[in-house]
């Protein structure tokens, strides 16, 4: 199929219709048959640390995140384990609490792998929440049927600040024991993925109670509180980078930053209140794992991407409001994106999403591109949507001499 009516939107990128070759239909059955799949209940077993060292066999995302050579553009979902898989339902109703599959190793690795075997993505990313470190640094929640999460004494006073205290790996074993056990079930053939809240996007459930929608709280608290804010802030900056690398330390090839409602704030406010905390998350995460690629991933990102970019990560997630031709404009060739490809396409003829995929692709360039949703995969999503996502990803191939050109001339123009 020819590029050429993406020209237009994707010239500026000196990216050629002649740099993506587009083979259509499907991988067989056999492209599919990759050693590894999970099939007994994994037990309990001491591992020791992984290396964290990068080499030529790292998986097809790790290099892509570095902005090193690739074949074609490695995919997976935000969300690609959960309601929208039949698989995942049936087990939901033999284990309803949310906190029992997310905090259980046996369904950790389970549900983590059921898009692994039904799809074979290029990153398996631990089935988890943002919000399960909270109780082994001092917050205990719980997540009911109809609120959501609920923290019962949220941190808005100096006093409340007396409950936390360093974080406590330990209570956090299953975390590190799924990532120790999806490490050895992919092989090398996917990238293991964890993640972690950033400390704004923690702090708003701390400090508002839950879930919000205005996030009045934790704004006025920036003026009338500030120290207070900084404390916690700093708290979590603290615990979620020792978080981050001992999951790597268990087994994670790569680690997404979810900031997910840094978007929420205007962008002076972010530069103030988040921005900070993640550089100096991801300054210590480098110290100590300096090959594991970091991403960072905002919802309602398009007036924050130069400002992401400062925090030093190696990849910046884009959401699907923002142009990715405009994107790789504004950040130039020498940091990797991901995305971004609205999640409300999976609803839409299949051949409508092969065009958006190549589109989104093809305005990424050869090199240091991620392909993604620009969010989470939607409850109701048709499975056969997400399969023909991966099949259409692993069909494009990118022409070797055009991606060194395309580099050579990014050089040229800086």
């Amino acid at each position: 199929m020819s590029f050429s009516p993406l020209t237009s939107a994707c010239s500026s990128l000196g990216v050629k219709s002649s740099s993506l070759i587009v083979q259509l239909g499907f991988h067989t059955a056999e492209n599919n048959k990759f050693p590894g799949a999970f099939v007994s209940s994994p037990k309990r077993t001491k591992i020791k640390k992984f290396s964290i060292a990068c080499s030529s066999t790292d998986p097809l995302l790790v290099k892509a995140a570095r902005g090193d050579p690739v074949s074609r553009p490695p995919a997976w979902m935000m969300r690609q384990a959960g309601r929208y898989m039949a698989v995942y339902r049936k087990l939901a109703e033999k284990h309803p609490s949310f906190r029992e599959r997310s905090e259980t190793t046996d369904l950790i690795v389970e549900i983590s792998l059921q898009p692994w075997e039904a799809f074979r993505p290029d990153g398996v990313i631990i089935f988890s929440d943002i919000l399960t470190p909270l109780p082994a640094f001092g917050v205990p929640f719980d997540i009911e049927e109809v609120r959501g999460p609920v923290i019962q004494s949220p941190i808005r006073f100096e006093d409340d600040l007396k409950a936390l205290h360093p974080i406590d790996l330990e209570k956090l074993h299953f975390v590190g024991e799924s990532l120790k056990i999806l490490r050895q079930e992919v092989g090398g053939h996917a990238a293991v993925l964890g993640f972690v809240g950033a400390p704004w996007t923690i702090a708003t459930y701390i400090v508002e109670g839950g879930t919000t929608r205005t996030y009045t709280t934790i704004k006025s608290m920036c003026h009338t509180a500030p120290n207070l804010l900084r404390t916690l802030l700093s708290h979590l900056t603290k615990a979620i980078s020792e978080y981050i690398i001992y999951q790597v330390e268990s087994g994670a090839h790569c680690i997404q930053i979810f900031d997910s409602w840094g978007g929420q704030l205007p962008p002076d406010m972010w530069e103030q209140w988040s921005k900070p905390y993640i550089t100096e998350i991801v300054s210590v995460v480098r110290n100590k794992c300096p090959k594991t690629p970091l991403v960072l991933y905002i919802n309602g990102n398009g007036g924050l991407l130069e400002r992401m970019k400062g925090t030093g990560v190696d990849v910046i997630g884009l959401d699907w409001t923002v142009d990715m031709a405009d994107a790789r404009k504004r950040l130039g060739s020498y940091i990797s994106v991901q995305g971004n490809v609205d999640p409300a396409y999976l609803f839409s003829p299949l051949s409508a999403v092969t065009k958006e995929i190549q589109r989104v692709v093809k305005c990424a360039g050869p090199r240091g591109h991620i392909l993604n949703l620009g969010h989470g995969v939607l409850v109701g999503t048709p499975e056969e949507a997400v399969a023909h996502f991966f099949d259409v990803s692993k069909s494009l191939n990118y022409d070797g001499s055009s991606q060194n050109h395309s580099m050579e001339e990014s050089k040229l123009l800086v």
